[in-house]
């Protein structure tokens, strides 16, 4: 099982690599530049071949990455979607270039014009970026939201609708964040709960399009649609839901990563890995 958090990219994306192998990170999540700025310098030379020789050196399973906050393809505003447009277009080639296999991106807000008008743009959005970027391997997942505001992505049927518009199995996925679905209103807590939100999910999706887990606790309750991470087994989702995900044999190849709330170090991502790998190999229903 690859198990991991997301790492701070300060001082280079390489040094998120020494970061993440400090704390026995199998999988890490990064950014590929400021996460709050459209564009971003480019790599050197010097912290590509780092990049590849820490991965390497220090055994790490994958290393993918999260798109910037900035971007949102279901804006009304043109000059928004077009900014969007060529920052994930720039984020795909940053993770080309450093031979990551997924980008996870938030789906986007609609911003008053609908959701149906949302997703369309969204998928087009995505379905033209995939074409500027043919021949490349990474995958864009369309990550699970809480349904905040008038975010796209919180029920599984936008999700399936955004993968129909792209049509493009090889280049699209979707990200499951464990306190968004919960935020969104599909309870996991109990045994029958996560059996029957995990069938809606593969009759709807497919499972075989779950390429990535962000794990996290929710502060808000079920259906509350309010995006609030906390702490493993500190939440309202509670520790039996992460042993009963950890331990379903289905996801044993699935990468998983914290988004957890973090300090000025990694204090509470070793304590968080700690209580995720407590839970492994300790079913029960």
């Amino acid at each position: 099982m690859l198990l991991g958090a997301h790492m701070s990219i300060a001082g280079g994306v390489d040094k998120a690599l020494i970061r993440g192998a400090s704390i026995g990170c199998q999988a890490i999540q990064i950014f590929l530049k400021n996460n709050t700025q459209w564009a971003g310098r480019p790599y050197t030379e010097e912290e590509r071949r780092d990049f590849f020789r820490f991965k390497k050196c220090f055994r790490i399973g994958i290393v993918f990455a999260h798109d910037c906050y900035l971007i949102n393809l279901a804006s009304a505003h043109s000059e928004v979607r077009r900014k969007s447009l060529l920052a994930l277009e720039d984020e795909c080639i940053r993770a080309e270039q450093l031979g990551l296999p997924f980008l996870v991106v938030h789906p986007g807000s609609h911003l008053g014009q609908g959701e149906k008008a949302g997703l369309r743009q969204i998928g087009e959005g995505v379905q033209q970026i995939i074409g500027q970027t043919s021949g490349s391997a990474v995958r864009i997942l369309f990550e699970t939201t809480a349904g905040q505001g008038t975010s796209l992505g919180y029920q599984f049927d936008h999700l399936a609708e955004l993968l129909a518009i792209v049509g493009d199995e090889e280049r699209t996925g979707v990200c499951f964040d464990t306190a968004h679905v919960f935020a969104a209103g599909y309870d996991l807590r109990s045994q029958r709960a996560y059996a029957t939100t995990f069938r809606r999910f593969d009759h709807i999706i497919g499972l075989n399009h779950l390429h990535v887990f962000h794990l996290n606790d929710s502060q808000k309750p079920l259906a509350s649609r309010v995006d609030r991470h906390e702490h493993i087994g500190r939440g309202l989702l509670g520790l039996k839901f992460f042993r009963r995900l950890l331990n379903d044999a289905r996801f044993r190849n699935v990468p998983m990563v914290l988004e957890t709330p973090k300090g000025p170090d990694l204090k509470e991502d070793i304590e968080n890995l700690r209580v995720l790998r407590s839970l492994i190999g300790r079913a029960k229903h």
